[in-house]
């Protein structure tokens, strides 16, 4: 492990970290892939660990610690073998939670951030819509103010935990005239009136609860606006790095699991009298996927640590997306040809994490988008600013 970047109380927090989800966690992966639920006590044993708190201040709860332990976390969380139930745990902590810590009053912050981080809520961030992923500008929630409330009608797609979460995230435009400077940022509970979800049935990520969720005539208390009216566009934009840098993270942690064991397999595996590890050909296709996936780890660890540091990294959050998710596309493809037939058996890992990696270059910004994203900044000169 890179030393350069990770210190004697990270491996150690790393080492602590498998121990429990080799326990607490693998036993159950079979299950829950199989029902599409995560039961809730995994949930409460990940606060008590403090896992969910990493990140966030001691005020709240949270153990304020740079953001390597996060690393760590995610990079683990891809080797038990399952992308739902990953994504399902960082969704929570990493895209619900940051807005919630970034933008909730004090008051949001002691109703929803302390029990997030305690495990004893659940939450999912609501921004793309049925008519418009990538397209926030375009999104046609709306939040009407009327007197002392929001009302909120829209629909949102595609959110991870939209069937369990205790509250949604929700952006909805409160000026749909002013376009990208009309949206704002909302609490809402589930319970409140008006809210329905639908589940939807992915090729991948099986475990986790993805859905379709409407809004209709959602009244909530006007002091659930999260930051200021008509910011939320660059709040979303600014998160938007940190997202793709959890994906680029979460693909390198995923092709290096796939490549472990397929050098274990590869070292037992006989054919004519030797192992497949001794046929050129073979070897040759490890050693340039091994070295493709190095290549983005090192890149990720890089654009975290620019990070860590308070950087504005959007242009490297968006390359580390773009192509440490193709990277792990082609090693899983190529990790599942190693194994052979058994590579596409369920009894073994590769079917799955093939199966889920490829929402890698789809979720958080598509392959396509990204590299427009790129080219507007390399090209064309433009210059993204984080919200103020």
């Amino acid at each position: 492990m890179n030393s350069m970047y990770f210190t004697e109380e990270h491996q150690l927090f790393r080492q602590s970290l498998k121990d429990f989800l080799n326990k607490e966690v693998v036993p159950h992966i079979d299950k829950w892939e199989k029902s599409g639920t995560i039961e809730r006590f995994i949930w409460e044993k990940f606060g008590e660990m403090g896992f969910f708190g990493l990140a966030y201040p001691e005020q709240y709860g949270g153990l304020n610690l740079d953001l390597f332990y996060t690393v760590i976390l995610l990079e683990e969380l891809q080797k038990v073998n399952s992308g739902g139930f990953a994504a399902a745990m960082w969704a929570h902590a990493y895209l619900a939670m940051t807005h919630v810590n970034a933008e909730g009053s004090h008051d949001i912050k002691e109703r929803y951030l302390t029990p997030s981080i305690n495990g004893q809520m659940i939450g999912c961030l609501c921004v793309t819509e049925p008519f418009g992923g990538s397209d926030v500008a375009g999104m046609r929630s709306t939040a009407v103010k009327q007197g002392d409330t929001y009302v909120i009608n829209g629909s949102k797609t595609f959110i991870t935990n939209g069937i369990y979460s205790d509250y949604l995230v929700v952006a909805a435009k409160t000026s749909p005239e002013l376009g990208n400077k009309g949206i704002s940022m909302f609490i809402i509970d589930r319970d409140a009136v008006g809210i329905s979800s639908t589940k939807l049935d992915k090729l991948g990520w099986r475990a986790s609860d993805t859905a379709e969720i409407a809004f209709d005539n959602v009244v909530i208390p006007a002091s659930h606006l999260m930051g200021e009216e008509g910011q939320g566009f660059p709040y979303i934009m600014q998160h938007f790095a940190f997202e793709r840098l959890i994906m680029g993270v979460n693909a390198h942690a995923r092709a290096e699991y796939a490549l472990e064991y397929a050098q274990q397999y590869m070292s037992e595996r006989q054919t004519f009298g030797k192992t497949i590890n001794q046929y050129q050909a073979l070897r040759h296709a490890f050693a340039d996927s091994y070295s493709y996936m190095e290549i983005c780890k090192e890149y990720n660890y890089t654009v975290a640590a620019r990070m860590n540091k308070g950087e504005y990294v959007v242009k490297e959050a968006t390359i580390s997306k773009l192509q440490s998710t193709k990277m792990a596309d082609e090693v899983a493809t190529q990790c599942l040809q190693f194994l052979g037939g058994y590579g596409y058996m369920e009894d073994y890992p590769l079917a799955r994490l093939l199966r889920d990696s490829r929402l890698g270059p789809i979720g958080g910004g598509t392959s396509e988008i990204l590299r427009e994203i790129i080219s507007k900044i390399v090209i064309d000169k433009k210059d993204y600013k984080p919200s103020t």
